[in-house]
């Protein structure tokens, strides 16, 4: 991991097998499949359901700064605190858990490489109890809103040619020949991409084992598609997630600084009255 540009936000599964009881780490379980947790978790991890604790569930949005200090909160973690997420799907949530606490401030947030299957794949222990967790004090910074990108922004940087566009679907999804993965409800009327978006999906940044390939490997899957860092980054999937994940990629292990997820996805696009969209690889 060293090659990385900031290599300090990945840890692997000997070191979460080590800390992961220490008071100055809390690990977090953050799963597409909310019921995994219960299945089986690492002994001492929380475990944070995406769909009601870390989104706003009346708005679309992200949690909120009140619901969020609570849910650090209760979770025992401090400002101090060293944050470790894992998850399925090649750390899909954990990643968009990783991108949330960025918004809101939290210094040392880090991703278990290679999440819950190279968890699983190593044979390592879980248990189905959950920690007795003692609440702590957490205060959020503002928002940082620099990482993220809304509609207007990603309008018009694309009108105007003034950006990276990174659609990390599934070429089936970027052809517009299917709305969302099988079993995924959120979806949109219209199949597609944004036009000018070149299609990198998510999981090419991952080897067989759900680790992370290679610093040069991700160099060169991303500058093959034209993504070099020379204008603005902004990468898109469907509501945000999958695009977390490419957004650590592309920001911490490539290092490129000026890069955004927008959240708003295709589910906002897709479903945009009047907006371009184009189909086909």
């Amino acid at each position: 991991m060293g090659d990385y540009a900031h290599p300090e936000i990945l840890v692997g599964a000997d070191w979460v097998a080590e800390h992961a009881g220490d008071d100055s780490v809390r690990v977090v379980e953050v799963d597409v499949d909310t019921g995994s947790y219960d299945e089986g978790h690492i002994p001492g991890a929380v475990g944070w359901a995406w769909d009601s604790e870390l989104c706003d569930t009346v708005r679309r949005d992200i949690v909120p700064q009140a619901a969020f200090e609570k849910l650090m909160s209760d979770s025992g973690i401090a400002n101090d605190t060293t944050v470790v997420f894992y998850g399925d799907n090649n750390n899909w949530f954990a990643a968009w858990a990783f991108w949330q606490l960025k918004i809101y401030g939290h210094a040392d947030a880090r991703l278990m490489n290679g999440g819950r299957a190279k968890w699983l794949a190593e044979g390592r222990e879980l248990t189905t109890e959950a920690p007795a967790v003692a609440p702590a004090d957490y205060n959020a910074a503002e928002p940082d809103f620099s990482i993220r990108a809304f509609l207007p922004q990603v309008a018009e940087s694309v009108s105007n040619s003034a950006v990276e566009l990174v659609d990390v679907r599934s070429p089936a999804e970027f052809s517009g020949e299917i709305l969302s993965p099988p079993g995924l409800p959120e979806t949109c009327q219209r199949g597609g991409h944004i036009p000018g978006a070149g299609n990198i999906p998510w999981g090419k940044a991952c080897n067989p084992d759900g680790t992370f390939k290679s610093y040069d490997e991700l160099k060169a899957l991303y500058g093959d598609a034209g993504i070099t860092g020379t204008k603005p980054i902004v990468a898109y999937c469907r509501i945000g997630e999958r695009s977390s994940h490419s957004w650590v990629v592309l920001k911490y292990l490539l290092g490129y600084e000026n890069v955004t997820n927008y959240d708003g996805s295709w589910t906002e696009w897709g479903n945009l009255v009047g907006a371009a969209v184009a189909r086909g690889a």
